[in-house]
Formats: structure tokens, C-alpha cells, sequence
């Protein structure tokens, strides 16, 4: 299939790719991806152009393929991914520690696209932003065919946080970053910002990649941890990732199923803090029993995405003491990219491991 191309305004550079970057193109529920060949592309001034090393397939991506989540169409899918910059734009292009980006630069990047003007960025969130972009989950010719993870490179704006990587951490453990590594470090500093988490006794619903990589982080900062998950391969794997159980009401809910808001709410200890991050598709309302919720002081936060200081800091939790989990373990398969089909159905399995990964030029 082909797109048609609509260049932005403003001054560009084209960059001419040898071979082809190839783009896997979503076009609907039911239908198997397409194949696009992508010879170049048009760099703004504050553009990076990176060659994927490995993505991981996310659930919202199996929601999307299955029909349980709205998508535009056509669509590259995919925002967990590594990768290798080889070209910028004019302007060059800064990393989150403000240090220039160079070519080679082995980086991780945020699922969301900010302007760092309007009201939302102004005020800290830029992952809500007034003119938010989101990779693998805008369609495909307004920026171009690269804008989501499950093709050999992604073509990041101007906006993106970038965060460079150390070359020795596995790309299995560092594809899931800019998704639910970030996305458990946002939930736990959260959780942290209404109480010491040393000491504290901690419940986790769902034991996903943001669920066990959410006990490890709070694990980590002297916190007891327990994670609840119907799957019993689940459960036993959460054990890994420093789980165990709690002897008391927990002080911390953090809701990363999706499936179990009704159980935080209620389950949480006087005082208590309920984090809410596992809902991020359509569901049946929750009964929400407010007068328990005023008269037991209970505080309920929502987290979506994160900032990009947040991906830095799941960076350099996954680069230290994060060693001590098996992060890698999490991806179950790698598959090539041109198996994306198989792929997805592979994720969507029962007893699917957390992460299947995809691959170029294999």
C-alpha cells in the first residue's frame, strides 16, 4: 500500500535511506498488516531519525488489532522500542539530560510528542498536552510513514524525550522502557508523594510488565510488596521481581490491571493512597462508594504515560538496581518484524509472557 505525502511546512532535510526503512502498516480490524518501503524522509529542524534495534509488543496494541480500542487507520503500531540515531535535523536535537544528541547514540524515546508551550506542558504534564502527538497511535502521511515502532526505523519530532541507554543493558530489558517501565516509575513516585514508601505495605493488581516492573521499583524503595493476579504463572513470577505478601491493609493500591478498581478502592488502608494506571481501555463503569472514600481520608491519583524526567529516571532504575530483577526475562519471543501478524496473535494468547519482541532483518 502507499500513502500520500503531505510535507509539513517549514525548512527540512532529506534524508535518502539505502535500503528502504520498511513500515508494518495496520489497515483494520481483521486484515493482515502491509508492507511499506519508506526510500527517505523529510527531517525538521529539531527531527531524529533512528533505526529500531528491537520493539515489544504492548497490550493496547493487541486491543487495537482485536477491536477493543479506537485507532485511526492506516497506522503504524508500536511506541516500546531501542534504537540507534542516525540522523538529525538542522537544528540537532538535545536528550533529557540537555546534552546534544550525536549519531550512534543508542536511545529510548517517549510514547508522546509535547509542544513545551501550552498551559498542560507549562504546568508538568506534557504527556497531556494541547497538541499531543502519540507514536504508534496517529495515522500514517501527515508526518510521514515512520511514526510507530514496528518498522525498522521511527522518525522522532521535535518534542519527543529522548533518553539516551547504556550499551550493555539488553534491548529486551530496554524496549519496554518507554512504556511500562516509565509508566511503573510514574505510578510508584506517585504513590511516594503522599508517603515515605520505606516501610510501607504495598498491593499491586496485575501482575503485567507495569505491574511487576511497579514491584520492583517499590521494592526497592523499602517498600513491602505483594501483587495479585488471577494467573498463577503470574503470581509466581511477581516473586521475581520482588514480591511476597504484606501482613496489614495496604497503605499503597496501585491498580495496573484494569480489571480490579473496585477491589483497590476498597481494599486500601484509612489514610491510604489508590493509584489508578491499568485503565486505558473502555470497560463497565466502577461503582465508586464515595462516602468510603471521604470517611477513610482515601487519596485516588490517575496515571497516564509520564514525563520525560520519568523515563529518565526508569533509565537509570533499569541500569542499577533494576540488574537485580530479570527484566530481560519478560520478553518471552523475539519474532522478525515481518511476522508481526503471527506475532500479535502470540501476544494475545493465554499464557502469553509479558513481552513478544520484533526485530528488523531477521
Amino acid at each position: 500500500m502507499g500513502t500520500l505525502l503531505i510535507r509539513p511546512p517549514g525548512h527540512r532535510r532529506d534524508v535518502t535511506l539505502r535500503p528502504a526503512a520498511t513500515a508494518m502498516v495496520w489497515v483494520g480490524e481483521g486484515h493482515p498488516h502491509e508492507t511499506i518501503a519508506v526510500p527517505g524522509v523529510a527531517l525538521a529542524d529539531g527531527d531524529v531519525l533512528v533505526a529500531v534495534e528491537m520493539s515489544t509488543i504492548c497490550g493496547s496494541d493487541v486491543h487495537t488489532v482485536q477491536g477493543r480500542r479506537a485507532a485511526p487507520a492506516p497506522l503504524v503500531l508500536g511506541h516500546e522500542s531501542v534504537g540507534r540515531v542516525i540522523a538529525t535535523g538542522d537544528a540537532g536535537a538535545l536528550a533529557v539530560d540537555g546534552t546534544p544528541l550525536r549519531i550512534g547514540d543508542r536511545v529510548v524515546w517517549s510514547v508522546t510528542i509535547s509542544c513545551a508551550n501550552c498551559d498542560r506542558c507549562l504546568q508538568g504534564m506534557p504527556q497531556k498536552c494541547r497538541k499531543l502527538g502519540k507514536y504508534g497511535h496517529d495515522r500514517v502521511g501527515t508526518h510521514g510513514d515512520l511514526t510507530g515502532a514496528f518498522a525498522t526505523h521511527v522518525q522522532l519530532r521535535d518534542g519527543t524525550a529522548i533518553v539516551r541507554v547504556p550499551e550493555a543493558l539488553p534491548a529486551s530489558v530496554l524496549a519496554p522502557a518507554s512504556c511500562a517501565t516509565a509508566t511503573a516509575w510514574a505510578a510508584v513516585a506517585r504513590a511516594g508523594r503522599d508517603r515515605d514508601l520505606e516501610g510501607a505495605a504495598v498491593r499491586i493488581h496485575g501482575a503485567g510488565l507495569v505491574g511487576l516492573s511497579a514491584a520492583a521499583i517499590a521494592a526497592e524503595h523499602g517498600a513491602a510488596v505483594e501483587v495479585l493476579d488471577p494467573n498463577p504463572d503470574r503470581r509466581a513470577l511477581s516473586a521475581r521481581f520482588g514480591a511476597g505478601e504484606i501482613d496489614r491493609e495496604p497503605d499503597v493500591v496501585i491498580e495496573a490491571s484494569g480489571h480490579a478498581v473496585a477491589e483497590a478502592l476498597e481494599g486500601v488502608a484509612v489514610g491510604g493512597t489508590v493509584v489508578l494506571v491499568g485503565s486505558v481501555f473502555p470497560s463497565d463503569p466502577v461503582p465508586f462508594n464515595a462516602e468510603s472514600i471521604v470517611r477513610r481520608l482515601v487519596t485516588v491519583a490517575g496515571i497516564h504515560n509520564y514525563t520525560g524526567a520519568e523515563l529518565a529516571e526508569a533509565v537509570a532504575f533499569l541500569a542499577g538496581r533494576g540488574r537485580a530483577y530479570p527484566f530481560a526475562d519478560a520478553v518471552g519471543a523475539v519474532r522478525p518484524l515481518l511476522d508481526i501478524d503471527a506475532a500479535l496473535v502470540e501476544a494475545a494468547a493465554p499464557g502469553a509472557p509479558p513481552r513478544i519482541g520484533l526485530v528488523p532483518g531477521r
